[in-house]
């Protein structure tokens, strides 16, 4: 049974002057445990893409559930670093030095400057879309936040992912994966990616880059090895996928996405989480932070399991690539176009 995704309106104004009792991080209400009137929220998105934007949407909505709504009693300070670590550095630095109430990291790479930068200040971080917490150096082996940081995982179903593509290629004998090697949470997903490929019959040929510039020639030189592409949510490279799906186009090479976005612009299906409902989730926990009922550092990290099925009907049609009727009918989504990305 197909259901629509949820759309959330953003309504993102940018506040010029910072109401009196807000910002004051670690010194006021959050540390305290006393609820404010007003809160001041720093959002850090390492990259403007679709699965992200709709982790921020969804955390804004979560925030509003629980009571926390921008222009009545939460301002937001909205920084997006255009997947550069420069940058995200720099305005983890600067939303330290604001002592905001409370800092939202999008992606490993903001969540991970984030901390850094917070910690002294005494300052939460509620991080999401962060693939392995464990391996971004944010929480411990059980779980349990390194300080007074935690959040949500999206770790990618490597397993059902195989499975899926198995199923609509069952000749295909090469995965290609591209991927950014300074990205913890990329690096993670392809060892899982070597570690299952074989149960499933596959070969796995990675591609690592280290920018966006370098997307195109190691795109170029897999392409010429492989039988299909999959893509993890690896920031850099997603940014540039449109350069990917244009490239793989050309050779009639099938790509498949780890998310709705993915798919939407364009890659033939994905086995993936969504990421609307993992925003909500991570703005929940962001409320009980700022509202003194929980501290960040008593919270283990979520982890979404249950995987959801998407299809573009339209991308198999112009590869010539059935799908079978029993992927169609519990695909939780399928489309019919390609939607070009703004």
């Amino acid at each position: 049974m197909k259901k629509k995704v949820m759309a959330v309106v953003l309504g993102m104004s940018m506040m010029a002057a910072t109401l009196a009792g807000c910002g004051k991080g670690g010194d006021s209400g959050v540390a305290s445990g006393k609820e404010k009137e007003m809160y001041t929220i720093g959002i850090s998105q390492f990259a403007e893409h679709g699965s992200l934007d709709n982790c921020r949407e969804g955390f804004i909505q979560g925030l509003k559930e629980e009571g926390l709504e921008e222009g009545k009693n939460l301002t937001i300070k909205l920084n997006n670093a255009d997947a550069d670590m420069s940058t995200a550095n720099q305005i983890a630095s600067n939303l330290a030095a604001d002592k905001v109430d409370l800092i939202c990291a999008i992606a490993t790479p903001s969540a991970q400057t984030a901390f850094n930068a917070a910690m002294e200040k005494n300052i939460p971080v509620i991080y999401t879309a962060v693939t392995n917490p464990v391996e971004a150096e944010l929480a411990t082996e059980d779980g349990k936040p390194v300080g007074e940081v935690t959040g949500t995982s999206d770790e990618l179903p490597v397993e059902a992912q195989l499975k899926m593509i198995r199923e609509i290629l069952p000749d295909a004998k090469t995965i290609g994966i591209l991927y950014t090697t300074s990205e913890a949470n990329s690096v993670y997903s392809i060892e899982k990616y070597e570690e299952l490929a074989d149960k499933y019959g596959f070969k796995i040929e990675k591609a690592g880059i280290t920018n966006t510039s370098e997307i195109q020639l190691a795109a170029a030189d897999l392409l010429g090895k492989v039988d299909c592409l999959t893509n993890l949510t690896d920031n850099t490279v997603v940014s540039a996928l449109p350069t990917v799906l244009g490239m793989a186009d050309e050779k009639g090479i099938p790509v498949f996405g780890s998310e709705i976005e993915q798919v939407r612009i364009g890659c033939l299906a994905a086995e993936g989480i969504e990421y609307v409902q993992l925003g909500i989730e991570t703005g929940k926990m962001a409320a009980k932070v700022l509202k003194g009922e929980a501290k960040a550092s008593d919270m283990k990290y979520e982890l979404v399991t249950e995987s959801s099925l998407y299809v573009n009907d339209k991308v198999a049609e112009n590869l010539g690539i059935t799908v079978p009727d029993t992927m169609k009918e519990r695909a939780v989504e399928s489309f019919d176009q390609i939607v070009e990305k703004k």
